[in-house]
């Protein structure tokens, strides 16, 4: 399969029926509300550098971030984190990602989730997870070098987990912590939401740490 056949298999999904209408939902009513506002409401592939070494690995679109931009931590607060940081690490061209055909190129990462739609409540269920790992599963075949995963958050860790079909009890999450999972690393950080960047719970210099970890551990033998 192509890379382009795999993002337009992605983005017609509709497995998870919750899901499904809730991004459609988000979506219709927006555009009610806002004539001019377009929303993707679609699922959402993945985007980055295919000879990437390092997945950064979140939970799922915003509901108004790539829920509305059809790209990764694009539209909302935890993309106005996350981008910065990348181009502080000297893994972007650019600190902003604005929408599709900005420009923005991001140097040995890929970005993508745990769970490709928005769901309500950013909360995904077990089964809408273990369902989406299958779009895990294909996009990861096209990255052959990756040597780094970089979960943002518990579920998207217990995700990696679970698609490797390991015990979380044996893994357990915390900021900064890293297991060995075969060839790779599970390195794990607080997610980059608003809620835990605008309580302090993840400072920006605390992120910056974690990325500068995932540079070393993917330039290492």
């Amino acid at each position: 399969m192509s890379l382009e056949a795999l993002y337009t298999q992605i983005a017609d999904c509709r497995a998870c029926p919750r899901l499904v209408a809730w991004r459609e939902q988000v979506g219709q009513e927006k555009r009610a509300a806002f004539r001019n506002v377009e929303y993707w409401a679609r699922p959402v592939p993945g985007f980055g550098d295919f000879g990437a070494r390092i997945l950064v690995f979140g939970l799922a679109p915003g509901a108004h971030g790539s829920n509305r931009t059809g790209r990764p931590f694009t539209g909302d607060a935890s993309g106005d984190f996350l981008y910065p940081a990348l181009y502080r690490a000297g893994l972007s061209n650019l600190p902003t990602s604005t929408h599709k055909g900005d420009g923005l190129v991001l140097h040995g990462v890929y970005i993508t989730a745990a769970v490709r739609c928005a769901p309500p409540g950013n909360k995904p269920s077990p089964l809408e997870i273990r369902t989406c790992a299958k779009w895990t599963e294909q996009e990861l075949a096209f990255l052959g070098n990756l040597k780094v995963y970089l979960a943002l958050g518990q579920i998207a860790h217990d995700a990696l987990l679970g698609y490797h079909r390991l015990r979380k009890s044996a893994y357990p999450f915390a900021h900064g912590s890293e297991y060995r999972i075969g060839e790779r690393v599970l390195l794990s950080s607080y997610h980059v939401s608003r809620q835990n960047t605008q309580t302090g719970k993840l400072t920006a210099a605390m992120f910056d740490g974690i990325l500068e970890r995932a540079k070393r551990l993917a330039n290492s033998p």
